[in-house]
């Protein structure tokens, strides 16, 4: 039954390129960075565009669609193409590839952000790192250096990320209070802050310190809300079992409810005679 659901996604993404090869257009290439988009300043970063099997070259672009930056051919099994960067830079960078039938539309842009402009805020909990599960924590990012916005970020497999504007609380310290949950301890709760000023929101600050929620009490092995949705394939291909496995039930009652009658109908054709 697992693996009934990568066919099922192979056949659509079969499915999804043959309509756009009858459409007359490409599907559009991905591009991503392979350790995040977010990286320290003045560091390299690599880049992979990712189209279909038939691509011939790869072109990659930074800020515009006007002048290709860097082309690659493709790597084995032929469906994407690595460009590294050597000194990766806050910018937009996008990616095409040239098939049989000409070029593809360019992929949605990618927004590298650049770590380390500026020194490190501080985070906090307020009142205390130690929430109940189910409750809400107040987290305090604060700096010296003025920021006009701060970032929360949660780190780990499911990461999220919130912008609040900065308030200033005393004359020389700059603050923002972000309220999260509800929590529960059924994910690993890491959180760092960042800093920027508008003129360039691309170009934070060093990371805070990270700084781990503990809860206090049982554990609840329930997923939070914040996560998003559990995946439900295999319980989707479970129903469309049984709905299978009821339709047959159904049919079989049918044919048999079918024979009685007319086995019943025989029987009195052969009394009247």
């Amino acid at each position: 039954m697992t693996s009934l659901l990568p066919a099922l996604l192979c056949l659509g993404l079969s499915l999804e390129q043959r309509i756009h090869t009858q459409a007359g257009t490409l599907p559009k290439p991905i591009i991503y960075a392979e350790t995040g988009s977010r990286i320290p300043y003045d560091t390299s970063v690599t880049l992979w565009c990712r189209g279909t099997m038939k691509a011939k070259e790869y072109c990659l672009y930074i800020e515009d669609l006007r002048t290709c930056s860097d082309r690659q051919k493709p790597l084995e099994p032929g469906d994407k193409a690595k460009f590294f960067i050597k000194r990766s830079v806050a910018e937009k960078y996008s990616c095409t590839y040239l098939s049989p039938t000409g070029w593809s539309e360019p992929s949605d842009p990618l927004q590298m952000v650049m770590t380390g402009f500026y020194s490190k805020p501080s985070l906090s909990a307020l009142p205390s790192p130690v929430v109940s599960s189910g409750g809400n924590v107040t987290l305090q990012c604060s700096s010296r250096e003025g920021f006009d916005r701060f970032i929360l970020t949660k780190e780990g497999e499911h990461s999220l990320s919130w912008t609040l504007d900065s308030e200033k609380k005393s004359s020389r310290l700059f603050q923002a209070l972000f309220i999260v949950g509800p929590m529960t301890p059924s994910n690993r709760w890491t959180f760092r802050c960042y800093g920027f000023y508008k003129k360039s929101p691309y170009h934070w600050s060093d990371p805070s310190d990270p700084l781990d929620v503990q809860f206090s009490g049982p554990s609840v092995s329930t997923s939070p809300p914040l996560i998003g949705p559990i995946p439900t394939a295999d319980c989707t291909v479970e129903n469309l079992i049984r709905i299978c496995v009821a339709g047959l039930v159904l049919v079989v009652l049918g044919v048999l409810l079918f024979q009685a009658q007319t086995n019943q109908r025989r029987t009195h054709d052969a009394a009247r005679t």
